[in-house]
């Protein structure tokens, strides 16, 4: 069982930065996508980004378009979230996942997630 656990969120202003580091430990690590995935308050989890793990093909929300930068490296088992530009809509329970299918970026074909660590975005 892989076991996925993040770590870099916090309180910032808007128009800040904030980096989102994933480690992944345990099991087998034979996923093809990693992603990132939010959820606000009163609001479905909804796809951030990901990157697949073999070709680096990245995948992104038209939110955060220009603003977020996914990256992985597979050595380390690690995937980031450069996160730019943050705005209080982008506030929100952030989870790192990974997928045995190739360019996932719905929930359904992510199997393993982290355990989320809280973006705060104030005006």
């Amino acid at each position: 069982q892989v076991q996925l656990v993040e770590s870099g969120g916090g309180l910032v202003q808007a128009g800040a930065s904030l980096r989102l580091s994933c480690a992944a430990s345990g099991g087998t690590f034979s996923s093809y996508t990693m992603g990132w995935f939010r959820q606000a308050p009163g609001k479905e989890r909804e796809f951030v980004a990901a990157i697949g793990w073999r070709a680096g093909n990245t995948y992104y929300a038209d939110s955060v378009k220009g603003r977020f930068t996914i990256s992985g490296d597979n050595a380390k088992r690690t995937w980031s979230l450069q996160m730019n530009n943050l705005k209080p809509e982008d506030t929100a329970v952030y989870y790192c996942a990974a997928s045995i299918a190739p360019r996932a970026t719905i929930q359904s074909a992510f199997g393993s997630w982290g355990q989320g660590t809280q973006v705060t975005v104030s005006s």
